[in-house]
């Protein structure tokens, strides 16, 4: 599909991919219009070519609304957090994400969407140790305990997918995304992802720099920017008519990567850094493997995740004082 020309529907518009995502459309299709959706959060990304359309995204009429006329849609709409506040409250995030989702599938079936990214997560994986493929997911072992309502409900949106592709014809590519990080994360202290938690607290000098969980935890983590790129190289790759990709940047990262290059990046130079490992964490090592999109696309990861913490951290320097998400 060439996007030139094409109205995209962006759900989720004002979170780090969905503006990642406008950001990439408008930068690289220089005739394709954006409609976004948007609800909390004041869309801040101002340019003639996207639309904006206020939509609680759980209600069917918003939905249909919101995709109406539209070619294609990316669904990078979520309620999701760090492992603390996915912990304490799962149920707020099974409700949303399987509701959301259901009604955006429902709503391109009536308003003649033909085809859907869905960005789904890399948790659907059950517990293992290493990289892991798209076929090495075992639908009859569960994901990870800390990870278990909300792995459900995107292994079942794949599934809710397949189904409309068998029964309209949508086109839909699944995504299994990796950690991803970004301006206009979030970065409130209480459901904020670990990379973002760890450049709050480094841009604010703490110290002793405290850090949950171990410095060897292994995790596959992928800049916004980045990962934008390969939601749009799936979108126009219409010889793809359903399949899944995991999306990362197939390069192992540990805890205490990621605290080095905050604390570079920010200038700061603690007395102590002390690893909680008594705080909530996950699977020690795990990592995607990236090898079926980048032999069925041309897309490959363009920053270091070193680049993208040096830009994630100017950029929450920058709007620190005015970011609330």
């Amino acid at each position: 599909m060439n996007l030139d020309g094409k109205k995209i529907f962006v759900a989720g518009a004002t979170g780090s991919v969905g503006s990642a995502v406008i950001r990439h459309i408008l930068d690289t299709f220089p005739s394709a219009v954006v409609r976004a959706s948007c609800r909390k959060t004041e869309p801040f990304i101002k340019d003639d070519r996207v639309e904006y359309t206020p939509a609680d995204l759980r209600v069917l009429d918003d939905c249909r609304r919101a995709a109406s006329g539209c070619d294609c849609a990316v669904m990078a709409a979520s309620h999701s957090g760090g492992s603390k506040v996915m912990s304490s409250t799962p149920q707020d995030f099974v409700e949303d994400n399987t509701v959301m989702n259901t009604m955006l599938f429902e709503a391109f079936f009536r308003e003649g969407v033909k085809r859907a990214v869905y960005i789904g997560t890399a948790t659907v994986y059950q517990e293992s140790e290493g990289y892991i493929s798209e076929e090495q997911l075992d639908m009859n072992t569960d994901p990870h305990p800390s990870h278990f309502g909300v792995a459900w409900v995107s292994r079942f949106i794949e599934k809710l997918g397949l189904f409309w592709h068998r029964r309209s014809g949508i086109e839909v590519i699944n995504i299994r995304a990796a950690n991803i990080f970004g301006p206009y994360s979030s970065f409130n202290p209480e459901s904020s992802y670990f990379i973002p938690a760890i450049i709050r607290k480094a841009a604010s000098k703490m110290d002793p720099f405290e850090v949950w969980g171990s410095p060897d935890v292994t995790r596959d983590v992928i800049y916004s920017a980045d990962f934008a790129g390969a939601v749009t190289e799936l979108l126009k790759k219409d010889d793809i008519k359903f399949d899944v990709f995991n999306v990362g940047s197939g390069v192992k990262t540990t805890v205490g990567d990621v605290v080095n290059f905050a604390l570079k990046h920010t200038g700061h130079k603690p007395s102590k850094i002390h690893y909680d490992t008594g705080k909530p964490s996950v699977t020690k090592f795990r990592a995607l493997d990236i090898s079926k999109i980048s032999r069925m696309t041309s897309w490959r990861p363009a920053f270091s995740v070193e680049e993208g913490i040096k830009n994630t951290a100017a950029w929450w320097a920058d709007n620190k004082d005015s970011w609330t998400k």
